[in-house]
């Protein structure tokens, strides 16, 4: 009810609460949604990372389980992401998609973590090893992502355009962003039980196999 309540006060404010560009109008709003997204996956990957690193060293199935729903909600997120940006860039640069460093580090870095879904779901055995590299490699990639803009020329800003936002503004996108935390963390805890019960059925199949209960 809490993030309900949230989202309905989020999405007054983004229409009402907040001044008009006047340059890119309402599309402007969707910056409310594009930071958000990347902020949860950024938070879903360095997730999916540690508990891929614990995983490898313990060869603990529950770690395996966090990590595993982890890069779920950052593939999620991270196209949610892509898209509402290329929505951006279209009104902002005319262009959908510029392959400058920011988009393209960004890119990787999503298609990295699609790969480790992609590898847990039909690698077959030894899958989660091979896709907990994976998983560490993209933790490796989101400070190149944010770095990005101040090595390369990009048409992303070099600085971040928050604080110089007007009060309301910048109220509401951390709100946003709160929202955002708020749903991915849910979505987050819905899947890591599921993989824990899933984790658990094949166990405790493999164990009346194991005992000739089950053929």
């Amino acid at each position: 009810m809490i993030a309900v309540g949230l989202f309905a006060l989020t999405q007054y404010l983004i229409f009402y609460g907040t001044n008009m560009d006047l340059v890119l109008l309402y599309n402007q709003k969707i910056f409310y949604y594009h930071v958000p997204c990347w902020f949860v996956l950024f938070v879903a990957v360095f997730v999916c990372g540690w508990y891929s690193f614990r995983f490898v060293r313990t060869r603990d199935g529950a770690h395996d389980d966090v990590a595993s729903a982890a890069g779920e909600v950052a593939v999620l997120f991270g196209l949610m992401g892509l898209v509402s940006g290329s929505i951006w860039a279209k009104t902002a640069w005319e262009e959908w998609w510029v392959w400058d460093a920011r988009l393209t580090t960004s890119l990787i870095l999503w298609m990295t973590m699609l790969g480790y879904v992609l590898v847990r779901k039909y690698g077959g055995a030894g899958s989660e090893r091979l896709s907990a590299g994976l998983a560490i490699f993209a933790c490796i990639n989101i400070p190149l992502v944010y770095v990005s803009v101040k090595i390369w020329n990009t048409n992303h800003p070099k600085t971040s355009t928050v604080p110089s936002l007007d009060g309301a503004m910048r109220a509401t996108f951390w709100l946003s962003v709160l929202l955002f935390m708020i749903l991915g963390g849910l979505l987050l805890a819905y899947r890591i039980s599921a993989a824990r019960a899933e984790r658990l059925l094949a166990e405790t199949r493999e164990r009346g196999l194991d005992a000739g209960l089950l053929e």
